[in-house]
């Protein structure tokens, strides 16, 4: 199945990834982990004045510490993210929007 991932960092620094993979609801929780992991070792910070973390919030975290430069310059760290998306949100097309701190699935 495509699968295709749109990483928004601003109106001229865009990522596109398309993967062929299969959605599994069995790698949920495994993605969804991956993503708190990451979170963890790339400091991110809450961005809810309660504190609390969903995983949309995660993915826009890991997207915004990741950054655009490094994400274009090491592909195999973009379709690594990318594939956890899509497994995290059991989504085939997702959009993550920095500027408007939005994640479309």
């Amino acid at each position: 199945m495509r699968c295709d991932v749109h990483f928004i960092f601003n109106p001229t620094q865009t990522l596109q990834v398309q993967l062929n993979m299969e959605l599994t609801t069995a790698l949920a929780a495994t993605s969804q982990q991956w993503l708190v992991e990451k979170w963890e070792e790339l400091e991110c910070e809450p961005l809810r004045p309660s504190g609390k973390v969903l995983v949309l919030d995660r993915i826009l975290g890991v997207t915004d510490a990741m950054g655009y430069e490094f994400l274009r310059t090491h592909p195999e760290q973009r379709e690594l993210l990318a594939r956890h998306c899509v497994n995290a949100l059991s989504s085939p097309n997702i959009t993550v929007d920095l500027p408007g701190l939005v994640v479309n699935a």
